[in-house]
């Protein structure tokens, strides 16, 4: 039985968890961390921003809700779009989790698709719905950037394929004492990690001997790509999760 699934979450036991989702989203999955014997500590690997031209992508995201088919790539996508225009469609509307499907669901959108076991780019590619796009015109809505497989894969697979950008990632400013915690990081401290490119902002942003702190945790990561690129960046302890969903990724970071 996977470790999601228990009645009774597994204890963290004292050990402090590093959250590095989105600037302004950790706040649920502190709670979770807190609730399960955990000391959570906030340091985002990104910032989101809304759209630099928002009347821009406001007129590209109202044409898109004419299309057969649109893809919501996170809750935030869903977020910032429903900021510029209301989600009034009569589409097929598939979503990257469940996650994005309560986002929509909260923004009117009745019945989003969305995969319950793999909820990544793969498991939305493998919906019925996205099948066969011969001709069908279809709308990618998030931010620029990412890992680009959904934008290929829909194109090879004959969408008429456009992409909305209704935000923007970027790298987050971090405080002093978020520094100084990373530094004091005992070594059964974990690290979530479910996006590459937080981590490479962390990499990148982060002052060295601060990230050289962080790297001496044990890194709790979605899949094998996150794996890979954690070995890469120079964690030399990894765990995987079943997937980057909150209760997989802290069962994970229980073990």
């Amino acid at each position: 039985m996977p470790q999601s699934s228990l009645s009774v979450p597994p204890s963290l036991r004292g050990r402090m968890v590093v959250i590095t989702r989105p600037a302004g989203t950790g706040s649920t999955l502190a709670r979770q961390v807190r609730s399960r014997g955990g000391v959570p500590l906030l340091l985002p690997g990104l910032a989101l921003r809304a759209a630099a031209d928002e009347a821009g992508a406001a007129i590209a995201l109202r044409a898109a809700l004419g299309d057969d088919v649109l893809v919501f790539t996170s809750p935030a996508a869903v977020r910032f779009a429903a900021r510029l225009v209301p989600l009034h469609t009569r589409a097929v509307v598939c979503a990257v989790g469940q996650g994005t499907a309560r986002a929509l669901r909260r923004h009117g959108v009745a019945e989003p698709l969305a995969p319950r076991e793999r909820q990544d780019s793969e498991g939305v590619l493998a919906l019925s719905a996205l099948a066969q796009l011969r001709s069908q015109r279809v709308s990618l809505i998030g931010a620029a950037g990412g890992r680009g497989l959904l934008r290929t894969e829909l194109a090879a697979r004959g969408a008429v394929l456009r992409e909305i950008h209704v935000y923007r990632r970027t790298t987050p400013r971090w405080l002093r004492r978020q520094l100084a915690a990373v530094q004091a990081l005992p070594a059964q401290a974990r690290v979530l990690l479910s996006s590459a490119e937080a981590l490479d902002n962390l990499r990148g942003g982060l002052p060295p001997s601060v990230f050289a702190a962080l790297t001496g945790a044990v890194a709790v990561v979605s899949s094998e790509r996150l794996a890979e690129a954690a070995r890469a960046a120079g964690f030399e302890r990894i765990v995987q999760a079943d997937s980057a969903v909150s209760a997989d990724l802290l069962a994970a970071a229980a073990r």
